[in-house]
């Protein structure tokens, strides 16, 4: 991560804002409230700086309206340093840096980075893989489980060598795509139901399948184009292209992260780290994405979404 703290966009509001806005509305201004391009900068001292006015729906909004930001007292060049941060760290940035970098509070720092993560979040239809492309599957077991596992009794759950796994662990899947991206999901547990389910939505079921031998996979595997699995327990790893090396490498940069970085992370809050490390590995330096533009894409990614302190702490 190479951060140039010397811009003028990390000290001065207006080099702040008008970098906000480029990266929000590449294409220009649109009226948040009615999607109107036919917006007007209001001038003179009488308003506020930044301030649009849209002659459709009577509206006035800011670069803050409708996004994450919305309603914030934080000063602009401060997200932007924020989100340059937390979109340039390969392991993430906790809000205890953010609160000795940004000069804030604890509780604001913390916030500020979830709502951060919140415009990380994936909201791309678009499955991942599709005609000669690969598709890795596995799931692991993070951090222990604050919510009563759910088992019906008499069950035996579909995991490796038919065992129930760390039941007490809190339990992931993820898929990732060979030279792509990444998707990571927090499970109440993970069954052949379950992994069906993401699978089916998240996955183009004309990419190859690649998992390892476990149970979870050879019903959903058979709606692939090809299911091929590598024996973990016989201690075999690749098999010419058959690997699950890619999604245990993002396992692997995901726990160090949690690890050495963010150190605890409550259950409620899983999810949200589980796409702010998936965002980055799908706009990684490897795809030809540098600093400067995951920035910006995280920043277009605030666009209409919304995240409040007392929703935060209620999900």
């Amino acid at each position: 991560m190479s951060i140039d703290l010397t811009d003028p966009m990390f000290h001065d509001d207006d080099k702040a804002r008008d970098w906000l806005v480029a990266s929000r509305w590449p294409n220009g201004p649109v009226c948040p409230h009615c999607g109107s391009f036919d917006v007007t900068l209001m001038g003179g001292t009488k308003h506020r700086d930044g301030l649009f006015y849209c002659p459709g729906c009577r509206g006035q909004f800011t670069v803050l309206t409708g996004s994450v930001m919305e309603r914030s007292h934080i000063s602009l060049p401060k997200w932007v340093l924020a989100i340059r941060l937390m979109t340039g760290s390969k392991k993430g940035v906790s809000a205890h840096q953010l609160h000795r970098t940004l000069n804030l509070t604890y509780k604001t720092a913390w916030f500020m980075a979830h709502r951060i993560r919140e415009a990380m979040r994936d909201t791309d239809p678009t499955p991942l893989g599709g005609t000669g492309k690969v598709i890795e599957a596995d799931e692991m077991y993070h951090g222990k489980r604050e919510t009563p596992r759910i088992r019906r009794k008499g069950s035996t759950p579909f995991t490796k060598s038919g065992k129930s796994g760390p039941a007490e662990k809190r339990p992931i899947f993820a898929l990732v795509e060979r030279g792509g991206g990444a998707r990571a999901y927090h499970m109440p547990q993970v069954t052949a139901k379950n992994v069906r389910d993401v699978l089916v939505r998240k996955a183009d079921r004309a990419s190859r399948l690649h998992t390892d031998e476990s149970r979870l996979y050879p019903v959903v595997g058979d709606e692939f184009a090809d299911h091929e699995t590598v024996n973990h327990s016989a201690k075999e790893y690749a098999r010419g292209d058959v690997t699950t090396n890619s999604v245990e490498g993002f396992f692997g940069i995901f726990e160090r992260g949690m690890m050495g970085v963010y150190q605890h992370c409550g259950e409620q809050h899983l999810q949200r780290y589980l796409d702010e490390f998936s965002f980055r590995y799908s706009n990684r330096a490897k795809l030809g994405i540098d600093d400067d533009e995951r920035a910006v894409i995280a920043t277009k990614g605030m666009d209409g979404k919304r995240l409040t302190y007392r929703r935060i702490n209620a999900t």
